[in-house]
């Protein structure tokens, strides 16, 4: 009789709140069910995703895209898709772009390589000294061996790979020098991504000559296509809805050179010299990877210094 008490108390409390939550959900006569509609309605009535209209002239170093293949059309569509609506990601790119691409684009000019290039850097590295799980280094992703093979230091100590400028160099000698095998940018590019091995092996099994025609793993099947909608992204933003103005921008801090040719036992102290700091000297710097430069040898390095005033230091 206790146990059926209790039971019966328990379901009358749970009643009445049951009956106060109904009263309070309904005030003014607005029930859960009309409360849920209207914020449905207002959030369908606010930011609208659409479809991306492809350009009518769009091509990678002006080798034109089949635009009458259904197939390339739709892979080119996704990487308007995914780059249009990764909208934090295209704001960073527009960011460092503005900062970067002034580097970047009198070697590539100097060197006879396209302009678009520069949006191979972006697609390989967002503009970011990153690592390959692969080892493949700095914006460029450059492999150890090919960093040496081309002319570059590479060790625990130094690694040029991490140099904007030795780097871009060296991307625009490989592509050079596999252009004038393929005779084709787009192609160039594709083994820029997959390695030439890999795309010589391709084009001999599969009895084609031109990147559009291979079928691809997906990273290299993917990559021209999303080089070529960064590009047009970046160059528009305003017709891809993005609202950025010049000030929103990243902007390189002007820096002077000081020549090298002797050990530097701490580059800390090296830095206060010039009244900056080691972070600011390594962010100026990445090449330099330890906290010291060994240069027996008594080679000569140059080392950017940020001019005075950009920084506060304590």
């Amino acid at each position: 009789m206790k146990l059926l008490k209790s039971v019966l108390m328990i379901l009358g409390v749970f009643f009445v709140i049951s009956t106060l939550i109904f009263a309070v959900q309904n005030k003014d006569g607005i029930g859960q069910k009309e409360i849920l509609e209207t914020v449905v309605l207002d959030t369908s009535s606010g930011y609208k995703i659409s479809a991306i209209e492809i350009p009518d002239n769009l091509n990678f170093a002006d080798e034109p895209v089949p635009f009458e293949d259904p197939e390339i059309m739709e892979r080119v569509d996704r990487e308007f898709l995914v780059n249009t609506y990764w909208q934090s990601n295209a704001l960073l790119l527009m960011k460092r772009a503005h900062k970067y691409f002034p580097i970047i684009e009198p070697i590539l000019a100097k060197n006879g390589i396209p302009d678009d290039f520069k949006y191979l850097a972006v697609a390989e590295s967002a503009l970011t000294n990153v690592v390959s799980h692969a080892g493949a280094t700095g914006f460029w992703q450059i492999m150890k061996g090919t960093g040496r093979e081309y002319g570059l230091e590479v060790n625990t100590n130094v690694d040029e790979r991490y140099h904007l400028e030795k780097s871009t160099q060296v991307a625009c000698d490989y592509l050079n020098k596999w252009y004038k095998k393929y005779g084709s940018w787009t192609l160039t590019a594709a083994a820029y991504n997959a390695g030439p091995g890999a795309i010589n092996k391709y084009l001999n099994i599969q009895k084609v000559d031109n990147y559009y025609d291979l079928l691809l793993g997906q990273e290299t099947g993917r990559y021209v296509f999303r080089i070529m909608a960064i590009k047009e992204i970046l160059s528009n933003p305003e017709k891809y809805g993005f609202d950025i103005s010049k000030d929103d921008l990243y902007n390189a801090v002007p820096t002077f050179k000081v020549e090298i040719q002797e050990p530097i036992s701490s580059f800390a102290d090296f830095a206060q010299k010039y009244e900056i700091n080691y972070k600011i000297l390594k962010r100026h710097n990445p090449w330099l990877r330890e906290p010291h430069l060994n240069n027996k040898s008594g080679k000569k390095y140059v080392i950017e210094i940020p001019n005075k005033g950009y920084y506060k230091v304590k």
